[in-house]
């Protein structure tokens, strides 16, 4: 991936009429690969011009336009949102022409985790009071609340913790539309995820999202471990809470029973995020993380790629690998539904990068999206998901969901994902409970910034040349120290109470 790399600077393919600055450049300093001088400072992770480029000339990066310049660049100049735009873009979809089976793998590996009834495996043992509505939020953390209090919780130590899933919405909501349906499937989702031992769900009663229609068509969870109640059925918040205790406690009478066992990595299903990322992010952490990736799916687990407006014009290197028309098709569906979703809005895809993310040294959406899709590594695209549905296909998969962070893990947790694997360059900080969260950083500055919140840093792909099949596998292997019990720097710190954001669609009433 690397075609050059010099103390200051990286080219990332031999396309490419821009390099990537790897230190704070001054105004003057005289890069081999241009011979002449630059004309202003060029800030670490931004890109340089490495030949003229004329007005509405593409710019490349990764060997694939990123844009088109706004104005006539010189060689050496800063190249970035004052120069730089989307420009029209046509996409060659090319369906499968890219599909590569990978290299077949010649040891069996193992995790250790918590199996469950229905055949799934978990890899944290956690009991959840699961809400229907905002309204029953404040009762479900106090039943948390009051339960980290007892003697049966303290003892138990194979019982991770109780977590309250609340969110801001299911009233106020039209009970039949899309918006309606993504919230039921994310519900469901989470009761059904193997890293709750036991679900206890909360309603207040009168709710657009009522707890009869959440348990009625369809099983909430297949092991039996789940219960219900309503607040208004049940007598107000002090007889709720009593009575949550009381739920839990049983619950954990059977949850505490549950030992670690070994279990193959096809039970492994992890979801990828990238947040607060930067320029370093498409050339470290997140190719690396596409390595280990590629590791899991070959030893037959499953990773989840999402944020579809941040594969926005790079959806094409996904529709070539997809294993049949038809799935790359879904990819083609769903951006095309995010134009209109957007547009019904009065928005447009390329109001991404964020602030932080321009900053860090990306100018476009076509750039951001560029080094995003990495995460997916070289797997063939196995299916394409709605957001929050069951992951039944094994493999490299696609589940669409918004770029926000919180949101897009959300429906991975839903869809199934056990693990969470989280790349970032300017330092993004959260954690997931029930799912553990594994952060990976671009830099080594920002590592060496915020190390207690980090778990490895991939800045030493180009500080250290470390290759990126090494940081791979050293990814790879924390994936499964971390699926047998071993913690990371989110749970040290408490992370997870408030990272559950269901998606909210339609019209708020």
């Amino acid at each position: 991936m690397l075609d050059q790399m010099t103390a200051a600077t990286i080219r990332l393919h031999p396309a490419d009429n821009v390099v990537i600055a790897l230190a704070d450049l001054g105004a003057g300093t005289v890069l081999p690969e241009i011979g002449v001088p630059l004309l202003l400072p060029v800030p670490r992770g931004h890109k340089v011009a490495v030949a003229p480029i004329a007005l509405g000339a593409n710019v490349i990066r990764y060997g694939q336009i990123i844009g088109a310049a706004t104005q006539a660049i010189q060689a050496g100049e800063h190249v970035h949102t004052h120069n730089l735009g989307m420009g029209a873009h046509d996409t060659d979809y090319a369906f499968g022409t890219d599909l590569r089976p990978l290299p077949p793998v010649t040891e069996a590996r193992q995790f250790l985790g918590y199996h469950r009834a229905d055949g799934q495996v978990g890899t944290r043992n956690y009991l959840g009071v699961l809400t229907s509505v905002n309204c029953s939020g404040s009762v479900a953390r106090f039943i948390a609340e009051a339960c980290e209090k007892e003697d049966w919780l303290r003892d138990n130590p194979a019982i991770d913790g109780v977590v309250p899933i609340v969110h801001g919405t299911g009233c106020g909501m039209s009970g039949k539309d899309e918006g309606y349906e993504t919230l039921f499937r994310t519900l469901q989702g989470y009761a059904r995820n193997p890293n709750f031992a036991g679900i206890l769900l909360v309603g207040l009663g009168c709710e657009v999202m009522q707890v009869p229609d959440l348990i009625g068509k369809g099983r909430m969870r297949g092991d039996g471990a789940f219960r219900y109640m309503t607040i208004q059925q049940t007598g107000g918040t002090r007889r709720t809470v009593e009575k949550g205790v009381s739920i839990l406690r049983e619950m954990a009478e059977q949850s505490a029973q549950a030992v670690r066992q070994p279990a193959g990595l096809e039970h492994l299903v992890i979801g990828m995020q990238c947040g607060g990322s930067d320029g370093y992010s498409g050339i470290t952490a997140n190719p690396a993380l596409g390595a280990a990736s590629d590791l899991l799916v070959a030893h037959g687990g499953t990773t989840i790629l999402s944020e579809t407006p941040e594969i926005y014009g790079a959806e094409h290197l996904l529709t070539r690998r997809a294993v049949s028309r038809e799935v790359g098709e879904k990819i083609v569906e769903r951006i095309k539904w995010w134009e209109d979703y957007t547009g019904r809005w009065g928005g447009e895809m390329d109001n991404n990068p964020s602030p932080g993310n321009k900053k860090g040294g990306l100018t476009t959406i076509l750039e951001k999206s560029l080094g995003a899709v990495a995460k997916g590594g070289t797997a063939p695209l196995s299916e394409v998901y709605k957001f929050a549905e069951p992951i039944t296909t094994r493999g490299f998969v696609y589940m669409d969901s918004p770029g926000y962070d919180p949101c897009s893990v959300t429906g991975q947790i839903a869809s199934g994902s056990n693990l969470i694997v989280f790349t970032t360059g300017r330092g993004s900080v959260s954690g997931y409970k029930p799912v553990p969260c594994i952060k990976l950083s671009t830099n080594s500055e920002m590592y060496a910034r915020m190390s207690e919140d980090m778990d490895i840093d991939c800045g030493d792909i180009v500080a250290q040349g470390v290759s990126l099949e090494e940081k791979g596998r050293e990814i790879f292997e924390m994936f499964l120290a971390t699926a047998s019990g071993q913690r990371t720097k989110s749970e040290d710190l408490g992370f997870g109470g408030a990272e559950f954001v269901p998606w909210q669609m339609g019209a708020v009433m």
